[in-house]
């Protein structure tokens, strides 16, 4: 796992090697995006981030994530959800998800990640990446009620 000023300095760099402007509004959001831990929505990064950025746009705030899932900056969480969730994936994971307060939760699965495919898989094409999302009920809704 980086840290904060290693995860700067990648994100700099990677989008310097993708011809990707560093604009202020870039710059905030990914910082923002860096340091959460629950997998924001665009609407949720943008309340986070109006108070320290004020004229930062909704708008703007889902262009440049879906700019940043295109270039691997960011990664957008597939959830049954309408609404995407983002984060900046560190290392391999996978992702938990309560089916009643919408919380994700990151775990690792290294067995899933290291299991051969079936060949009906290789017969199809080719697998670019492979990720596990579980669903079910967290135990502190389990306990609420």
């Amino acid at each position: 796992m980086r840290n904060k000023q290693e995860e700067f300095a990648w994100f700099v760099e990677a989008c310097r090697s993708a011809g990707l402007r560093l604009t202020p509004q870039r710059l905030e959001i990914f910082r923002e995006l860096a340091e959460a831990t629950d997998h924001p929505s665009a609407e949720e990064l943008h309340q986070r981030l109006r108070s320290k950025f004020p004229p930062i746009s909704l708008d703007t705030v889902y262009r440049t994530l879906g700019t940043f899932a295109q270039h691997g900056l960011a990664h957008k969480v597939e959830t049954a959800e309408s609404q995407g969730r983002f984060e900046v994936r560190r290392v391999r994971h996978h992702h938990l998800i309560c089916s009643r307060c919408k919380e994700i939760v990151d775990f690792r699965w290294e067995a899933f990640d290291a299991a051969k495919l079936p060949d009906e898989v290789g017969a199809w094409g080719g697998v670019e990446n492979r990720n596990a999302v579980v669903y079910g009920v967290c135990r502190k809704c389990q306990e609420r009620k």
